[in-house]
């Protein structure tokens, strides 16, 4: 069928239930899912981990394996139903009219072919496109995908390329043959924000360009903002709302959508004086669904006898607009707009003295320039260039940046798995820099303790959970005995909120949030003064998120430790801490207090930094500006200003000095530090980039 003959919605989903069959059971995964992308239209699907997102796009790609099936409902792509096609048919609309980008870019590109002739592939089989035309239409396309000097990257493997370049490539793949149906399933979660940022604004301009369709699978509500027209809000495998952007944003019809709401950090949340509310309870396990309404037990507006009634709920087109839909028995009942009621204020603690010091800290790594097969000159990689700063008790250090910019070597070397190049680290006075874990007392390595990324492979998998935090208490020599220290160990559980029960459980049976606050009271069994959390929440859901950030912000208070929060999410940032130390390419090149650093004037990176930041909020009003180019290599920095290859102010010094010179760190106001060579009228000229209650003017 020709692309442009057809002007019904491209896909049309409807009533559709998929089912996993075990030996045991049939495990529903997606229940009365109904949704349709017209033409040219870009229509997200926000939910968390579980409730059913990607399967809605497996059953559109008609890959749902062996053991899943359509058991209801149809999905119909221009008017024909995917579900009566032969397997050829399939194969004729799949790559060339319907095109998945998944969330790994490596998952999709074969290690051992250069990208030059995998993306000529596409084309080759869809079109019957001879090479060279082929070859021809992948430059052109990855030119429209704003990649560096097409030819030499058509000509590499996809090793050499970075995760967002890989990504960029895969979007490239798909659009090889300009499909009319674009599934983006969580496309930049494993991206920087600066790269995500330029990867959601090509989708958008290649979406307008190719006329494609999109459906759009996240869990974060700001890209959905940035990149839709319509939103469908699922939970526990139904869709609970669906409406356009500013329908469900701003006159949300959904207990589930206004709680998601609640527990993310917009602008204008605050830690002590308007913390977050997570979700009460958990998410239900397919085969543990409630009777009636699924979100029903974790509902500020549940009612007995009739949310639980069991029977189907269905959806209700809201009055007055027969395009908004939502799955709630009480919505016309509630009072969308009644006041937040507040959770708990919190009070925040007093800022104690200085705990750790960090001055003109180096770490240099030396490394075979050749380094398949060593030998030959070796580089050095300036992992961390000059880093001076302190932190004290009770208080939250930020430290944000790209990855690569050196945040985890610098928390490396402050846990002792690497020892400094250059400069000092004191903690208490005592010089701990040089000083290798396997070195250091009990004490000290009790003192400074980490919680990971990733909570899946931090806990051993054989070992139930009150044995790995019983374990922590032995290294730490705590307790007396093993009566002594199981106590200890239950009180843990307590302080990060599990129940006690679950010190008998093993690590697989604990969902990601729960496996993140085992590492969490791991970190604090030997009352740890100071704790390293590295990315903490960036594998959570939102809902989850909110109740960790805030467990850590309690403890805090309790046991005044001071809390290194390295993170990438600048909103979670702007909630969370006291201070912000900004990195790029291993240097320092902001620190300032978290108004100073969100505020005018700005190091031109956070200025980037913080136009990149997807915000959930119609009201807010942002800049738009998109680096250029990729981070450069650390074991070969341009001369000068370690930023000054994407600075859009850079034209603004004169003499060349940003290409000379690497600038000096100016004091600007009380405590807020700035490395770069802008004049101070320059500063003084500098907008805000993120502007609230605005966009309504």
């Amino acid at each position: 069928m020709p692309k442009t003959d057809y002007d019904g919605p491209i896909l049309e989903i409807d009533k559709l239930s998929i089912s996993f069959f075990t030996r045991l059971r049939e495990i529903p995964a997606v229940m009365d899912f109904s949704v349709s992308v017209k033409p040219g239209e870009a229509v997200g699907l926000v939910g968390e981990s579980g409730c059913g997102k990607s399967t809605v796009a497996l059953g559109v790609m008609q890959d749902l394996g062996k053991n899943g099936r359509v058991v209801g409902g149809s999905i119909k792509f221009k008017g024909r139903d995917l579900g009566e096609m032969s397997d050829e048919e399939l194969r004729d609309i799949r790559g060339s009219e319907i095109a998945m980008i998944y969330q790994e870019p490596m998952a999709s590109l074969n290690p051992a072919m250069k990208i030059g002739k995998q993306l000529a592939e596409v084309p080759m089989i869809h079109a019957g496109m001879d090479e060279k035309e082929a070859m021809a239409r992948a430059l052109q396309v990855v030119t429209d995908v704003k990649l560096p000097d097409p030819s030499r990257i058509l000509n590499a493997y996809p090793h050499q390329l970075s995760g967002g370049q890989q990504q960029r490539i895969v979007i490239a793949m798909a659009l090889m043959s300009e499909p009319s149906l674009l599934i983006l399933d969580e496309p930049t979660t494993a991206l920087d924000v600066t790269v995500e940022a330029a990867v959601v604004q090509l989708v958008k301009e290649l979406g307008t360009k190719y006329g494609t369709s999109m459906l759009f699978i996240s869990h974060n509500l700001g890209l959905i903002l940035e990149t839709c027209d319509r939103v469908c809000v699922m939970y526990s495998g139904e869709a609970v709302e669906r409406g356009t952007i500013e329908e469900v944003f701003d006159e949300m019809q959904h207990p589930y959508t206004q709680a998601l709401f609640r527990s993310i950090p917009l602008p204008g949340a605050d830690k002590n004086a308007r913390p977050l509310i997570a979700i009460p309870g958990n998410f239900p396990l397919p085969h543990e669904r409630p009777p009636g309404c699924n979100f029903g037990p974790r509902c500020d507006y549940f009612e007995e006898g009739l949310c639980n009634e069991n029977k189907a709920i269905p959806m209700y087109p809201v009055p007055g607009n027969d395009r908004h839909h939502t799955r709630c028995l009480k919505f016309q009942e509630i009072d969308w707009q009644a006041p937040l009621e507040l959770a708990e204020v919190k009070t925040k603690g007093d800022v104690g003295k200085v705990v750790l010091k960090m001055e003109n800290l180096k770490k240099y790594y030396q490394v075979a320039a050749n380094a398949m097969f060593g030998g030959g000159d070796t580089k050095v990689v300036k992992a961390n260039e000059t880093l001076s700063f302190e932190a004290r008790e009770s208080e939250t250090l930020a430290i944000v940046g790209e990855s690569g910019c050196g945040k985890s070597t610098f928390a490396k070397v402050l846990m002792g798995l690497e020892t400094a190049t250059e400069g000092t680290i004191t903690l208490d006075n005592q010089e701990i820099g040089s000083v290798p874990i396997e070195e250091r007392t009990t004490q000290n390595v009790a003192d400074i303790q980490m919680v990971f990324q990733n909570p899946f492979d931090t806990l051993n998998p054989s070992m139930t959970v009150g044995r790995q935090i019983v374990r922590a208490l032995e290294i730490f020599k705590i307790g007396k005995n093993e009566k002594e220290r199981w106590q200890r160990m239950l009180e843990l559980l307590d302080l990060v909120k599990l129940p006690r029960e679950f010190a008998v459980r093993m690590p697989r049976q604990l969902s990601g949030g729960q496996k993140q606050r085992v590492g969490i009271a791991r970190a604090f069994a030997g009352d740890a003064r100071i704790v390293v959390a590295d990315e903490p929440v960036s594998a959570l859901d939102v809902s989850v998120q909110a109740a960790v950030t805030d467990l850590l912000m309690e403890i805090q208070r309790e046991q005044k430790t001071t809390l290194l929060f390295i993170s990438h999410d600048l909103s979670i940032v702007r909630y969370l801490s006291d201070r912000v130390m900004v990195m790029y390419l291993g240097h320092v090149v902001e620190l300032g207090s978290t108004d100073q650093v969100f505020s005018p004037p700005y190091h031109p990176y956070t200025e980037a930094l913080l136009s990149a930041v997807p915000i959930a909020d119609t009201k807010v009003k942002k800049k738009h500006i998109v680096l250029e180019g990729d981070i450069p290599s650390a074991m070969n920095p341009p001369p000068g200003c370690p930023f000054q290859t994407r600075c859009r102010w850079k034209s603004e010094v004169p003499g060349g000095l940003c290409e000379k010179e690497v600038p000096p760190m100016r004091t600007m106001a009380d405590g807020h530090q700035v490395k770069c060579h802008l004049s101070q009228e320059k500063f003084d000229e500098m907008e805000p980039v993120i502007e609230v209650n605005v966009a309504a003017e």
